[in-house]
């Protein structure tokens, strides 16, 4: 290999395609507003951390409108998506709308919404943040979970939604 050049836009389009070669689950990240209105945002960026404390990271961008929200709440919910609902993967990826207009969803600890349908979803403590270049790095202490048994679930790869073939 050799070393890439890291300033502008043919750098940052190229380093976005390699790393859309590493498949990812899509979640949607759900709190409340100090108001008590849910909010909720797509996100790719999740991963396991540790077993024992039960430790997950996400991120989220800087420009983000919902940015303070996130970082001031107390608790969240990771909904882990599976496969049949990419429409609510759009929804809660759009800018515009009330996002849970209509939607039915149940309550976690600290008043997480909790969305219906997902393969998983983890209610968490916000515990840690730290910068981290255009993102903000959440390293959360899952508090409580749930397991929807044998769904699969919607993937994100090369630019495109994916289904798990088996």
């Amino acid at each position: 290999m050799t070393p890439q050049n890291t300033s502008g836009e043919d750098f940052q389009r190229r380093f976005r395609n390699a790393l859309g070669m590493f498949a990812t689950g899509i979640t949607v990240v759900t709190t409340r507003t100090s108001a008590g209105e849910p909010i909720g945002l797509t996100v790719n960026s999740f991963n396991s951390v540790s077993l024992d404390p039960p430790l997950v990271v996400w991120s989220l961008a800087n420009e983000l409108p919902g940015r303070a929200l996130f970082e001031g709440c107390e608790y969240y919910a990771i909904n882990v998506l599976a496969e049949d609902q990419m429409e609510l993967s759009q929804r809660f990826a759009s800018r515009l709308g009330e996002k849970f207009g209509g939607l039915p969803f149940a309550t976690g600890v600290g008043g997480a919404p909790l969305l219906e349908g997902c393969c998983a979803r983890f209610v968490c403590r916000n515990t840690v943040r730290h910068p981290g270049g255009d993102h903000v790095v959440f390293i959360s202490e899952v508090v409580d979970f749930d397991l929807a048994g044998e769904r699969l679930p919607l993937l994100y790869f090369g630019g495109a939604y994916r289904q798990v073939r088996a």
